[in-house]
């Protein structure tokens, strides 16, 4: 028995080893070594001599710059978790079940997520242009007597407008999350309730969300994460500006990396939004840790 454990235990392990190695090389290592970095400033060409120990950590925490892009990333996660997700919820419920031609919208609200970052970001550029006879929205505003407004150029609102993209991006993905989750609730559930005297309105606080427990847990994770990390549609439509007013902590580690090679002050950001996440992700995982209704796990 025990002979037949350990074959069965080589063979797994066997199989995994090729996982594991690629794990090492691009995922573990990369961490060390942009510890090992942090701590020196250091240009990217030749070895790493100028030591220069935490500085470049009290640096980053005392830049303002920074600590406007931490800003935005918050204020992305919070519409993130108050709009995009609301509203990729209500869309879901509408097209899984009772809205007419739902195989069609399923497809059309999916659609955005299936385009990548670049093109969506050149895209939505142009639909902001302040020109209005090139902006889009900027003609539809001339038509109905509207000033021209500089979606991408006011830093008052040029976050929001990120924003705005980011939703119409992203929240397709979210919904097709909460499309399966749907799926595998069972439909006899709701009937019954419904039979007991239950609206709709009830149906969907008392037995749909709380079914719908483990799946709105990982869309928020997943949706905090990617806020944390959001780059390329930011770098693209506006790299950061004006004035730092749409910087979030991805562009700024990659503009002081890559575009001024300070790769030692670059890998200090990226290991401090390294952190961020891991201790996020311990955080939530430990307070969220609850039985699903569904499967008891």
């Amino acid at each position: 028995m025990g002979s037949k454990r350990f074959k069965n235990n080589l063979v797994v392990g066997l199989f995994l080893f090729p996982a594991l190695i690629l794990f090492v090389l691009f995922v573990i290592y990369p961490i060390f070594r942009s510890v090992q970095y942090s701590m020196y400033d250091w240009k990217g060409f030749g070895p790493a001599v100028d030591y220069v120990g935490l500085e470049n950590y009290e640096k980053i925490l005392t830049d303002e710059v920074f600590i406007k892009a931490v800003k935005n990333v918050l204020l992305i996660i919070a519409l993130s978790l108050g709009l995009q997700l609301p509203i990729a919820l209500i869309l879901a419920t509408m097209v899984g079940r009772d809205l007419p031609g739902r195989a069609f919208f399923r497809t059309i609200f999916f659609l955005p997520y299936v385009l990548s970052e670049v093109n969506t970001g050149i895209m939505w550029m142009l639909l902001y242009n302040a020109d209005p006879e090139r902006g889009f929205l900027n003609g539809i505003m001339l038509l109905f007597g509207l000033d021209p407004i500089a979606w991408l150029a006011d830093m008052n609102i040029v976050i929001f407008a990120v924003f705005v993209v980011l939703t119409w991006k992203y929240f397709g993905f979210h919904m097709l999350l909460y499309l399966t989750g749907l799926q595998n609730i069972p439909r006899e559930i709701e009937e019954a309730a419904t039979i007991d005297g239950a609206s709709k309105i009830q149906n969907f606080f008392y037995i749909t969300l709380p079914l719908l427990g483990s799946t709105i847990k990982t869309s928020v994770y997943m949706s905090v994460l990617g806020s944390i990390q959001q780059f390329v549609l930011v770098w693209v439509m506006t790299r950061g500006g004006p004035v730092n007013a749409s910087e979030t902590m991805a562009t700024y580690m990659y503009r002081y990396g890559f575009v001024r090679f300070q790769l030692g002050y670059g890998s200090a950001v990226a290991i401090i939004m390294f952190i961020l996440c891991m201790i996020f992700s311990l955080v939530y995982q430990a307070l969220t840790r609850k039985p699903d209704y569904l499967s008891g796990l």
